[in-house]
């Protein structure tokens, strides 16, 4: 990964009011200071900088992003 970010995987609603524009992902850092690195250093990417600009061009295409730190249970798999 580029910056560090390892992707666990993406899912979109399969209904609710949400379901048509809401898009869940989980990536996976070593710690809490390994993450705020990690997207320091995306968001200050010329290339990504370049990207968004494109996307953006007719109108912003995020409206809002919820962000929450999580950690394994004793008996998840993932650890």
């Amino acid at each position: 990964a580029k910056h560090g970010m390892t992707n666990v995987g993406y899912w979109t609603p399969t209904e609710g009011p949400l379901a048509q524009n809401t898009l869940i992902y989980i990536l996976a850092y070593p710690n809490r200071e390994a993450a705020k690195k990690s997207w320091d250093d995306f968001r200050n990417d010329p290339e990504w900088k370049k990207v968004r600009e494109a996307s953006e061009a007719g109108g912003k295409i995020v409206s809002r992003v919820d962000s929450i730190y999580m950690g394994p249970t004793d008996y998840s798999l993932m650890k």
